[in-house]
Formats: C-alpha cells, structure tokens, sequence
C-alpha cells in the first residue's frame, strides 16, 4: 500500500493503478462502518484509493473540527488490512492551495433541509470537497455509508446533474450489538451519554413498526424521546430520494439528536402499509 499526501503523487500513484478503480472518501478515524465501506470497494473494483481529510469546509463555528479525532497510524494499518492499494491524505494548504475555494457547489433545496437547516452551509463544504476528490483520483465507482443518508443522496443527485463519470454506491449502516450506529463521535459519549444515544435507533425501530402496521411512524418514533437525556432536532419520514413522505410503499424515516454536547444522526428504511 502506498501513501501520498500531495497532488502530484497522487496523480504519480493513480496512473500506476491498472483496472477499475474505487474510491472511499472519510475523515478518519476510522471504525468497522469505515471497514465495510473498503470491504465493498475491495469485492467491486480491481484497486482501491482511501481518503483521508479533514474537511474544514463542512464544519461550522461551533462544531468539532480542532477536537476531531486524528488517528493516522491506526487507520493507515485499517487500510492496509483492508487491501486498499493507494491512501491520499493530503493537509489543508494541499487540498485548498489558494485558502477556502470562493466557487463551492450549492447543493440546492435539499441541501438547506434536515443536516442543512441545523448545520448552515455543511454540505456546500461536503460537496465541494467530494467533488475535488472525485477530479483528482478519477475513479470508476465510490462508496458511501448509508448512515449518512441526506449526503449520500445528495452526492448521488451532484454526480447526476453535473455529469461526473463516477457510479456512486450506497452501503448500509453497521451497527453495535445493540443498535448504536457507529460513528466516529461516538468516542466523544460518556457512559451514560452512549446509553442515552440508543434512543435514536429505538426511535427509528418504533417508527418503522408503526410504518408496517399502517400507523403514524413519526409520532411513534417521537414518543421514544419523552423522558431521554437525547434532546432530538428533527425526525421526519420521507421517500427514499428525500422527498414528502409516502402514503404506502417504501420510505426513510431520519433522525438527529444531540447528546451532551455530541451531535448524532441516524435513518432507517421504512415500508408503509
């Protein structure tokens, strides 16, 4: 495996990789979910490229960007374990040469909804930077995690409307045994604060029942909150590319909430009956 950490040895690295080419995008600190995204990559193209940047453009005023985990050593051997053939972890200045880019990509009406209503501007930064990803390693397919719907779709709808010749694919959320989805700021929850997260995956799996049972699943997975610690943001139902929700047929019923001081979000695929 190789590692690179400028543009010109990235471009050096990928013109030695032969075949179809995958590519996983992360900010680190890296966990199983990371691990499924690599698995996926590693059965579906020939060569894998990992990313790993912290992206200072998708985090706002308030937000964890200086306390974000950084763990180069462990994720470098994740990746390797993984047969990742080629790791681009570039520092600030490489990846925005001439300071924050003035042109970002505005990721319209659905952009501003949900994460973008709580988080003001987050996913100009996300598409921006996984826009630039995708023009300097050139892949033929790219993977990302369906916990983080919203982006996933909305990366899809970007690689569409601007024509980027790249088959974007979703793989699903991994969980703890007890249905914590992982995230990287799970490490950041006490003990009694990762008790408290449980309520967000309660909340989708009530909601998903009342679903099939012809029921309001909103109103059910809302009623798991009453009496948490987890102070919810927004749950809302809606069709799988993000649109009103259904009166029958499948669904994604999402969820955010805050724990302590450690910003969590969850979905879950949903049938209405």
């Amino acid at each position: 495996m190789d590692l690179v950490h400028t543009r010109a040895e990235l471009a050096a690295g990928r013109a030695a990789l032969d075949g179809t080419v995958a590519v996983v995008m992360t900010m680190g600190a890296l966990h199983q979910g990371h691990k499924a995204l690599l698995r996926a990559a590693r059965a579906r193209a020939d060569r894998v490229i990992a990313t790993i940047f912290v992206n200072p453009l998708q985090f706002g005023p308030n937000e964890d960007f200086d306390r974000y985990p950084r763990t180069l050593d462990t994720d470098l051997a994740i990746c390797a374990a993984a047969g990742v053939d080629l790791v681009f972890a570039p520092d600030r200045t490489e990846m925005y040469p001439a300071g924050e880019p003035l042109v970002r990509v505005n990721p319209g009406p659905l952009g501003e909804r949900f994460e973008g209503a709580s988080r003001p501007g987050f996913f100009h930064g996300v598409l921006t930077v996984v826009l630039k990803l995708l023009q300097l390693t050139r892949p033929d397919f790219t993977f990302f995690g369906e916990k983080d719907y919203q982006q996933l779709t909305l990366v899809k709808r970007m690689v569409r409307d601007l024509d980027v010749p790249v088959e974007v694919i979703g793989v699903p959320t991994v969980r703890e045994v007890d249905g914590l989805a992982l995230s990287s700021r799970n490490r950041y929850l006490s003990d009694a604060e990762r008790d408290a997260a449980l309520t967000l995956s309660k909340a989708l799996r009530a909601g998903a029942d009342a679903a099939r049972r012809g029921e309001d699943a909103e109103k059910a997975a809302r009623a798991v909150f009453d009496g948490s610690t987890a102070e919810l943001d927004y749950l809302v139902l809606t069709d799988p590319d993000l649109g009103p929700a259904p009166a029958h047929g499948p669904g994604r019923l999402l969820v955010a909430a805050r724990v302590g001081a450690t910003r969590l979000i969850d979905n879950a695929a949903v049938e209405v009956a």
